[in-house]
């Protein structure tokens, strides 16, 4: 099974990286860039024993004591079946 797991800022966070990735595509002419907000995406293979709800809730801690600060980041996990593509 493969997931998907989706971290980023929380909107209330300031995200200096994010506004220097949005100056440097203004600069580059991009100008219709408003805004960016940067993330990280962890793709993550899962054992073929591991059920869906088991691997939901594995993600889930994972994602929140692990791959992200939920202090000040929010995350979203997708789960993908290893016969989906």
């Amino acid at each position: 099974m493969q997931a998907r797991v989706y971290v980023s800022l929380k909107p209330s966070v300031l995200d200096p990286q994010g506004k220097t990735i949005c100056s440097a595509l203004n600069e580059l002419g991009h100008r219709s860039i408003a805004d960016v907000r940067q993330g990280k995406v962890f793709e993550i293979t899962l054992d073929d024993s591991v059920g869906l709800e088991e691997a939901q809730a594995l993600l889930q801690s994972i994602a929140h004591e692990v791959l992200a600060n939920p202090v000040i980041e929010e995350y979203r996990v997708e789960l993908q079946p290893a016969n989906q593509k």
